[in-house]
């Protein structure tokens, strides 16, 4: 008596015209979605960081509560922000178009008015983190130029007005009390620092995000805090990057802000939520 065996579809030889079928449908999606991101950057060619004329993803639906919302400002710091500090050559022309330093003391003189919590995350370097035995390629520059650099955790000895310390025009807003200034992150991520606990027990759950700079502390402050729950809005002509041979680093950030924030707002926007 022969075995009688029932072929599953597993067991079946695949199909080739099925297979033809489907890929032919694949390519043709791929070509339609290549065709929008060449027509869209040749459109925008004038300016490459103009919104797409015709957007794939999801508009954004978050709505600010004041309640639960706080202002988080990571670096507002002189080496990224005055054309003294060690990157101006670098981030210079980026915070100049973005009107970076004027729009963040704009975000912060509103989120005061508007009394909701206000943090900052600031990157400081000690003597001992330059011991690390491995580093990035930015890590190995920031300590190559002394970027942030103090004499210790304990020692603000030449701290007042050195590149790590925090822009003069911000220091109202920082140093009124009120202010939450987090331990120091040390690569570019709060996943190194307070930032969440200090929110969480702020009872704040949505974050509106601006600072320095944008595809390295930004980004990653962006992705640890959706990482932990956070409902988190960029402001992204409230940040700049640098512009080196390797890449446009707010370009960069500003494909990834897309991507992941729940919003992507300006800072004119910002002022309006909270007047």
């Amino acid at each position: 008596m022969c075995n009688h065996h029932d072929e599953s579809d597993n067991d079946r030889p695949h199909d080739p015209s099925r297979r033809r079928a489907v890929s032919g449908a694949v390519a043709a999606g791929v070509a339609g979605v290549a065709a929008t991101v060449v027509n869209q950057a040749s459109a925008q060619n004038a300016d490459p960081y103009a919104d797409p004329a015709e957007p794939a993803l999801p508009p954004s639906t978050m709505k600010l509560d004041l309640s639960r919302a706080a202002l988080v400002v990571t670096d507002p710091q002189i080496d990224f922000l005055h054309p003294e500090g060690v990157t101006w050559g670098v981030v210079g022309e980026s915070v100049t178009e973005q009107n970076t330093v004027e729009n963040i003391e704009s975000l912060f003189k509103a989120a005061k008015a508007a009394d909701i919590t206000v943090a900052v995350s600031p990157h400081y370097y000690y003597p001992t983190d330059h011991g690390w035995k491995f580093e990035g390629a930015l890590e190995k520059l920031m300590h190559k130029i002394g970027m942030f650099d103090r004499k210790g955790p304990l020692n603000l000895e030449g701290f007042d007005g050195s590149g790590a310390d925090f822009m003069p025009q911000y220091k109202p807003y920082i140093e009124d009390g009120k202010t939450i200034v987090t331990s120091p992150h040390k690569v570019y991520g709060n996943d190194t620092n307070d930032l969440s606990l200090q929110l969480r027990k702020s009872g704040v759950d949505q974050v509106i995000l601006a600072g320095m700079s944008a595809n390295l502390c930004t980004e990653s402050h962006m992705r640890e805090l959706l990482e932990d729950g956070f409902e988190v809005a960029v402001i992204k002509d409230a940040t700049a990057a640098a512009k080196l041979p390797e890449g446009d680093g707010y370009l960069a950030a500003l494909t990834n802000f897309r991507y992941m924030a729940n919003a992507v707002w300006t800072t004119d926007d910002v002022v309006k939520m909270l007047s």
